[in-house]
């Protein structure tokens, strides 16, 4: 059964694909746990660009491709868990890692208050437990994300010079 979610959540990306959700940058401070005995890794790490279907976040080590793991301390004590979809180095100097993972759930996992109008759809098709309408007191506890689409990710996406991946 677990092959079929992972085949299930699999993406094909090419040069040319399109993005699926618009991605946001934040600063959230998140615990990352390994899911797999063979790859070990539980750190604090801080979540720096989200979207509806994954996160960026920077990781004192560099972490295995596909490596199943679990981001929990999210916005409302909540977890979740996705998967090592790449991972860069930051720098030269080998301390940070950029991490890119893909969730299983896709959705509003990251507690932004008003989020993008594409995150609505973009738990289409995907099954999981239904979520239950906020209300307004949850909302206004919420922490307020402020995002400055002039700093990078959004400088590069909206000048369409994003950078491509190496080969």
């Amino acid at each position: 059964m677990s092959w079929l979610r992972a085949a299930l959540t699999m993406e094909v990306t090419t040069q040319n694909a399109t993005r699926r959700s618009t991605r946001l940058r934040v600063e959230i401070p998140v615990e990352v746990t390994s899911l797999d005995r063979m790859r070990p890794f539980a750190d604090k790490c801080v979540v720096l660009v989200v979207s509806a279907q994954g996160c960026g976040f920077r990781s004192p080590q560099p972490m295995q491709m596909e490596t199943p793991i679990m981001l929990s301390g999210l916005p409302g004590g909540g977890s979740v868990t996705a998967r090592v979809a790449n991972c860069l180095p930051l720098g030269s100097d080998g301390k940070y890692f950029l991490v890119g993972a893909s969730l299983y759930t896709h959705g509003n996992v990251w507690g932004i208050v008003n989020p993008p109008e594409d995150w609505s759809g973009a738990a289409k098709g995907v099954a999981g437990p239904a979520k239950p309408s906020p209300d307004k007191a949850a909302a206004a506890s919420a922490p307020k994300l402020v995002v400055n689409k002039k700093v990078w990710p959004y400088n590069l996406s909206s000048a369409g010079t994003e950078p491509r991946g190496r080969r």
